[in-house]
């Protein structure tokens, strides 16, 4: 008999599920109780169906499917207080029936492959939601969509009506990550190309890896001027292209390469490490006493700062941690998996469209004949090392936009250039798929053309749920020939495969030779 059941990652167990404990680290108890969260979720939004639910309802909407998210929350004690929140505002809006747990992957093979697609798609689009509105953006739009999406889980569709469900949400992702968009620009600047360095200078530091910038830049305030430097790790490196960010002369670098390494890199790390957002894995004896999570990240025993009621929190534990631990007592000069010690951010939508006439100009001269979005999430599975030798396959004639952690694969390389441009080009964290989208609509725009007419390939993959909801909203836009890897997710049933093979021309990734060969002729 199993324990638990869990598919909505990509490493997940056989490529099928996890019944006995997560790949993850994720125990069956806590597996459980985040299944009970999400139904209660369901009964949330049945009681606020009809009204309108306060802002107590919606923080807790957004904050419990976060933390439902892989490599999110491990602490079982931090998911019963959810569900007791929870359960205590729904009978404020009046009661209703939970969705029972059990039932949550129980049905016909394709209604719970489109209903978990739905499902997990919406736990994505929720840390998005949650950034932006900590940042002071909301869209009632947005929020809304969230009760409409829980209360439909809950209900009975046929194939049609969970498509169409699909598509919708992917089109409301899209004015999430819109919504994330304007809230970061709009505070901390656009970002600018940087070269960021991975060298750990000498002396007392921490590490900050996640997503949040807004807990960056309260502690890139606290520690300034105490001797501490900053260093970025994994989905933070596009932190280092915001100007309301790098004017901080103690963001330093960037330090280790994607989260599934951190466990080898983080070992006898002489520094704190804060985890503002996904990815956690269980931390090792030798630095867990150095670990610190925020937010609605958790882990049994590790130290976790709260937020106050003004929003505001206050790191003195780190940094202290920080001082006491010391840092290097010599600069360390760290490598990508490649063996490059320096990294190029910040080729967002604003950096990227204010070149749009040199990039045009260059493919109707012929030097840049096919763009490539190689993105999306890292692993530890086998076989990611795809992505590595497509971009390093790739001709010289072509151009790499990149974002998320699968960057790592390749983002210390020196590819070169076309026309003074780097031909590798990272556009930031994995919701800034969104500056993909607007660069891609200017030059369809710009070539009086359709998006699938231009000369770019979208080569993805994907790991967790923020990555189903940007899949979704592209398959929303009509985006079709899409490479996808490493394996196809679990959760998907041959049946709807097929439908998305037949309408969005979804391809499995091969070899790169092969794909490269398929794309260029």
């Amino acid at each position: 008999m199993s324990k638990m059941f869990c598919f909505q990652c990509e490493q997940t167990a056989g490529c099928s599920g996890c019944t006995k404990v997560g790949i993850c680290g994720k125990q069956p108890d806590v597996a459980n109780k985040q299944d009970e969260l999400t139904c209660a979720l369901i009964g949330l939004a049945r009681a606020a169906s009809g009204k309108t639910p306060g802002k107590k309802a919606d923080e807790l909407m957004m904050q419990s499917l976060f933390a439902t998210i892989t490599n999110v929350n491990f602490d079982s004690n931090r998911i019963d207080e959810l569900k007791e929140l929870v359960a205590a505002e729904k009978e404020t809006l009046g009661g209703a029936e939970d969705f029972l747990w059990e039932e949550l992957w129980k049905g016909n093979e394709d209604i719970v492959s489109l209903r978990s697609t739905l499902l997990l798609g919406i736990r994505g689009m929720a840390a998005y939601a949650y950034h932006a509105y900590v940042l002071g953006k909301k869209d009632s739009e947005i929020t809304s969509w969230f009760y409409k999406g829980m209360l439909a889980l809950g209900e009975e569709h046929s194939i049609d009506e969970w498509l169409n469900l699909l598509m919708e949400f992917g089109q409301i992702n899209l004015k999430c990550m819109a919504l994330l968009d304007e809230a970061n620009t709009s505070t901390y600047g656009h970002p600018t190309p940087v070269k960021v360095p991975m060298k750990i200078e000498k002396g007392p530091f921490i590490v900050v890896t996640g997503h949040d910038l807004y807990d960056l830049k309260q502690l890139l305030e606290q520690t300034e001027g105490k001797g501490i430097n900053i260093y970025t790790h994994s989905e933070m490196l596009p932190a280092h292209g915001y100007p309301e960010l790098k004017k901080y002369a103690h963001l330093k670098g960037n330090y280790g390469t994607a989260w599934q390494n951190q466990q080898k890199e983080f070992a006898e790390i002489p520094a704190p490490i804060l985890f503002t957002t996904n990815c956690l894995m269980p931390p090792k004896v030798g630095y867990a006493d150095r670990v610190f999570t925020t937010a609605v990240v958790g882990y049994p025993e590790i130290q976790h700062i709260p937020e106050s009621k003004d929003g505001k929190k206050d790191f003195t534990d780190i940094i202290n941690k920080a001082l006491e631990l010391g840092g290097w007592k010599e600069d360390k000069q760290l490598t990508g998996i490649n063996g490059g010690t320096e990294l190029m951010t910040g080729f967002a939508r604003n950096t990227v469209l204010g070149v749009a006439d040199k990039v045009i100009d260059a493919v109707k001269a012929g030097a840049i004949k096919h763009f490539f979005l190689v993105g999306g999430c890292d692993g530890a599975k086998t076989g990611r090392n795809y992505y590595t030798k497509f971009v390093k396959q790739a001709p010289k004639d072509t151009v790499v936009l990149t974002l998320a952690c699968g960057k790592y694969r390749f983002n210390d390389l020196d590819i070169g250039e076309i026309g003074g441009l780097p031909r590798i080009m990272d556009m930031g964290q994995c919701n800034d798929a969104y500056s993909a989208i607007q660069v891609a609509s200017a030059l369809a725009n710009a070539f009086d053309c359709d998006i699938n007419e231009l000369p770019l390939t979208l080569v993805l993959s994907w790991y967790e749920q923020k990555a189903v909801c940007i899949l979704l909203t592209l398959l929303s836009l009509g985006i079709k020939n899409i490479y996808l890897g490493p394996t196809l997710p679990a959760f998907i049933s041959s049946n709807v495969l097929d439908v998305l093979v037949e309408k969005f021309d979804i391809n499995p990734i091969s070899s790169p030779e092969e794909d490269l060969n398929a794309i260029l002729g």
